[in-house]
């Protein structure tokens, strides 16, 4: 039962030091991250609405008035076609 108490200890002693020995190597190869500005700018008209809504460029209702133009010119664009002939629940 010792044997195996002194394994265990032994065991446990070599994980502790494995891990400190790749934490200190991680810490210093580890470079500043750079991250490019063009990362965090919207990628649609909708994502420029929200950051403007956000800074508080414009209004709610500005917001949602421009929201509602483009749901409707997205209507018109592209209508969405429902399949009538299927059923509740069928394909």
């Amino acid at each position: 039962m010792l044997v195996l108490f002194l394994l265990i200890l032994v065991l446990a002693g070599a994980c502790v030091l494995a891990v400190r020995g790749v934490r200190a190597e991680a810490r210093a190869a580890a470079d500043p991250l750079v991250v490019p500005e063009s990362f965090f700018a919207p990628q649609s008209l909708e994502g420029v609405l929200c950051g403007q809504l956000l800074d508080g460029d414009i209004t709610r209702r500005q917001y949602l008035r421009s929201m509602e133009g483009l749901a409707a010119r997205d209507e018109e664009r592209h209508p969405l076609v429902v399949p009538w002939h299927l059923g509740a629940g069928e394909e």
